[in-house]
């Protein structure tokens, strides 16, 4: 793996790599949570590993490197507090706030959560913007290259497919008929601010830290709740290989 540096930090890719990898980012919303495809054994395989996937790419790749951009940056700014355990607070941050979101629509609605219109359009409007931010990342990579950007691109591609799985689930025919098209647009939106601003290396590493806790948050409420139809050797078998080709690059 190539040293970690600020200036990996604050380049982006190659516009004419970056925009077809953002629609395929937008593509994967219009592909998840489709009622009877995704109630078959063979998808719900494909999406436990797609979600071992995007945990082993949080896990390797992400956490590890926002904990070491966030103690040199912490360093060289002179910060008495210890940036790295920031870092992980963050995520940490990430992980509860989505808890909270699901818990809230859970407690709200029980199992019928297209009764209540606020809260389906306050749900979708919360993971636009998720969406937008993990748009806005491709653009500002924590290790430069094009390989790391196809791999960041099929790790929340696959990511995306799980949640709106549970998407389809919690709202049925509204989210599958309109609600993932704002995912879509809060996606597109996200990868155009991200094309156009620059945020600091510090805040940078946060921002990744914050969606690496709430991956494995929506990951993980994918597969635990509904343990008797996940696959394990799926969900082992997507982190497995993930990790490796990760480690292998």
């Amino acid at each position: 793996m190539p040293p970690l540096t600020l200036a990996s930090l604050s380049g982006g890719p190659d516009p004419r790599l970056a925009a077809p990898l953002v629609l395929a980012l937008a593509l994967a919303h219009t592909l998840g949570g489709r009622g009877e495809v995704a109630a078959s054994a063979r998808v719900r395989q494909w999406l436990s590993a797609g979600g071992g996937a995007a945990v082993a790419y949080v896990f390797v790749l992400v956490l590890p490197e926002v904990g070491e951009v966030a103690l040199v940056v912490g360093e060289r700014l002179g910060e008495a507090f210890p940036a790295e355990q920031l870092a992980y607070l963050v995520a940490l941050a990430g992980f509860v706030a989505f808890y909270g979101v699901e818990v809230t629509v859970a407690h709200r609605c029980g199992g019928d959560t297209e009764s209540s219109t606020t809260l389906y359009w306050t749900h979708l409007a919360v993971f636009a913007v998720y969406s937008g931010v993990i748009g806005y990342l491709l653009f500002h990579q924590e290790r430069p290259g094009p390989v790391n950007y196809v791999f960041y691109t099929v790790a929340m591609g696959l990511h995306f497919v799980v949640t709106d799985e549970g998407f389809h689930r919690h709202h049925g025919d509204a989210f599958d008929h309109r609600g993932r098209y704002l995912l879509v647009a809060g996606t597109l939106l996200g990868g155009l601010v991200g094309a156009l601003t620059e945020i600091g290396p510090f805040s940078l590493a946060l921002l990744f830290a914050f969606v690496a806790g709430s991956v494995v948050l929506n990951v993980l409420k994918e597969e635990l709740p509904e343990a008797g139809q996940s696959r394990f050797l799926a969900f082992l078998g997507g982190a497995a290989v993930y990790a490796g080709l990760v480690l292998l690059v």
